[in-house]
Parts: structure tokens; sequence; C-alpha cells
């Protein structure tokens, strides 16, 4: 098969998950990947979000909606969500990436095996520091899931032997430029029946530490998680944490690039506040280096970075065995990858809020029936694999609307 006989195509990659082989041993025949289609897109957006500013941020929230259809005519449905102010992965990256390289080791294989398809991908693009572009496998990692369970009549957390859980609860984005922004944007997160916030914080500490004391103020019962995403300087983030904690923060997440290791170091020692990474935490062998080098208290996870489910339950698993904090955050995920997630959440059994504000700057969706979200609560999806069923049309019809089918003609 020619490479560019894959008009649309997808992936996911990460070795050494820990997968158990026999998980998805139990499915009712043997199968194989037949096709694999891209649909590139845009999801409309609705208030500001620093990481959809700038020259394409009008364009709204990039995704890569990835199907699988396997040989007896079962479809997965995945997501793939680039950011390109948040990491290296765009959406034409990942275009590429999932139609020339991933897809074509991938037709043919026995979609229920999810680790080898990984180490297939690790073979077509190899890994660098860490997992290579994670953003972007993870939407064939969700569709394989997702296929499997439908195969299996199983959910994610039928897959794992787990109870469904849930509902997740939400926190609300505060990310603001000025304080007096802070009021009108927790009015609508409380009208909208949310009870916990999280705030964007970094580089400048004495607007972070006022914005933490305005949101302790008007939510003093709040789980209150500060996300610098690797916005400090290491002798800013030493001094910020005391007075971050003293503003009543909760928890710092990513105060530091993930390469600062002895800052990290620095932080975890001094105490001040819970620290967490998140980007720089794709494999669950960065964890576990990172855990070994005293960097961190917990991760905030997100699946749509670390490669998919695979990759972010080995990583959960990892800090429940180390007694380390997981938290439960995204990437602003659409509806596909949300429901990923809190699959995923639910069946861990996640207790505090999760940092999953799709719903919150996201308007539309591609499902047949949306997510169920109310007063601040996420409803885990029912039914086999992601638990939700995919609207092709509306799909087809958003990716022509937003202009991403242009993508595709090369």
């Amino acid at each position: 098969m020619k490479r560019r006989e894959f008009i649309r195509t997808a992936s996911t990659a990460a070795v050494g998950l820990g997968l158990s082989g026999s998980l998805f041993a139990a499915a009712p025949s043997k199968t194989k990947i037949a096709r694999i289609d891209l649909f590139p897109l845009y999801y409309p957006m609705t208030g500001y979000f620093k990481f959809f500013a700038g020259p394409h941020g009008s364009a709204g929230r990039p995704a890569v909606i990835v199907k699988v259809t396997a040989d007896d005519g079962t479809i997965g449905w995945g997501q793939a969500v680039p950011i390109a102010q948040w990491s290296y992965e765009t959406l034409e990256t990942a275009v590429v990436v999932l139609r020339d390289y991933y897809a074509p080791v991938l037709v043919g294989r026995d979609p229920a095996d999810i680790e080898g398809a990984h180490a297939a991908m690790d073979q077509a693009v190899a890994p660098g520091f860490s997992t290579g572009m994670p953003i972007s496998r993870a939407g064939i990692d969700l569709a394989l899931h997702d296929l499997t369970g439908k195969r299996l009549g199983r959910s994610l957390a039928g897959m794992w032997g787990k109870p469904a859980g849930g509902p997740i609860t939400l926190s609300w984005t505060v990310n603001v430029k000025k304080l007096d922004e802070v009021g009108p944007i927790m009015d609508e997160g409380k009208r909208r029946g949310f009870r916990n916030f999280n705030i964007k914080i970094a580089p400048d500490p004495d607007f972070d530490v006022a914005l933490a004391r305005e949101v302790r103020r008007r939510a003093p019962d709040s789980f209150l998680w500060a996300d610098a995403n690797g916005g400090y300087d290491p002798e800013t983030a030493l001094r910020a944490a005391p007075r971050l904690a003293g503003a009543g923060v909760d928890v710092l997440e990513s105060p530091l690039r993930p390469n600062r290791v002895s800052g990290y170091q620095a932080l975890k020692k001094q105490g001040a506040l819970p620290i967490l990474m998140d980007e720089g935490v794709i494999s669950p062998i960065d964890l576990d280096e990172f855990i070994k080098l005293g960097m961190l208290d917990g991760v905030a996870m997100k699946p749509a970075r670390c490669g998919g489910l695979a990759s972010a339950k080995r990583q959960i698993e990892v800090c429940l065995e180390h007694k380390l904090i997981w938290l439960g955050s995204g990437l602003t995920d659409p509806d596909i990858s949300l429901a990923a997630a809190l699959g995923l959440y639910g069946a861990f059994g996640l207790k505090k809020p999760a940092a999953l504000n799709g719903p919150q700057f996201l308007v539309g969706d591609v499902l047949k029936k949306p997510l169920r979200i109310e007063n601040g609560l996420a409803y885990i999806p029912q039914g086999p694999g992601l638990g939700v069923d995919v609207d092709e049309a509306k799909v087809v019809e958003l990716m022509k609307r937003s202009g991403g089918d242009k993508l595709l003609r090369t």
C-alpha cells in the first residue's frame, strides 16, 4: 500500500506501558484494522484563554478526529488535540504524522493489541527524550480503546476491571489579565454550578498572589489550584511558592519548565506547596525517573498529553504506588477526548475537582448525544468503549465549515 493511499489517517505510541496482554485477549474474534480516517477541524471557542490567543487563535480549538475501522465493520473514534502555544505539536504536524507515518504501520494490525500499536509507532517515529508526538498519538490510542471496548461490549472501566465511578467535580478556570476581570468570570462559573477554581499564573508573582487572594476571598471553600505552565524561573518560583501558599493556593502545578531539574528539586525540598508536574511527563518512564530525582509531589494527569489512555492509566497507578497526588486535568479537551478523560478519572475514583475546561471555552460538539455536564459535575459516559456516539455527518460538516479539510488536500 502506498502512503498516498492513506488519504486520511492516524496513530499513537509509547514503550513499556505495562499493559496486561490478557486484558484484550477476550475480544470476540481476531480482527484487523482496515482503514484509518482523519478529520482535522476547529471547534468554535468562547471567552479568553491564553493558549488560543495569537494569529491562529481566532480559528478556534484545533483537533484531529480519528476514525479507525476494523475489517468486521466496528468503528472506534479518537481525538488528537494539539496546541501550538502549549507544545511543539500543531494541527498541521498532527495530520502529517498520523497520515504519513502512523497509519501505514497500523493498518492490518489487531486493534486490540494496543501495546503493539505503540511499539509499531515508536518504530515509525523514534522517541526523543520521551515518546514522540504524544498529543497526535493519543488520537489513535483513544480510537483503539473505543473500538476494542465496542467489540467487547465494555466501557473503559469495564475493560480495566473497575467500577465506572463519577460523577467528576469540575474546576472553573480563571485566566485573566486584570484583577477586575476576576469577579465576572467567577460569577459566570458559579452561575453554572461551579464551586472550585483554578488560576493561570506566571510570570509576575505579585499579580499572581493578588489573583490568588481575590479568588480565595470570593470562594473561601474552593480547592484552589495554581498552574504556572512553566512560566517562572527557579529563583522566582522559590520566592512565589510561600506567598501563594499564604494567599490560599492548595497546589502549584508546573512552576518551571520540565528541564529545570534542580529547580524542581529545590521547590519540593522547600515544601511550601505540593509541587505537581504536567508538561514534560509524557511516559511512565519519565514519571518514574522524576520521582527518583525528587522533583515532584504529584502529577496533573492528561491522557491527551501523554499519548493516550494506556500511558495515563499506568501513570496514575505509579502515583498510587508511591502515594503521590494525582489530579485530573486536560488540554481544553473537546467532546471525544473529554469523554476518554472522564472514563479514566471515574474508573480510578478521582476525588479532587478536575481542571477539564473544554465545556467552559468550547461551543459545539460532534456527538449524537452531548456529554452530561450539570451544576459543575461531569457525568461518566455510559456504553462501550469511550461511551459516546459520534455523528460523522457533524464531524464532516465542522471540518468543512472550519476549513480543516484543506489540510487533507496534499
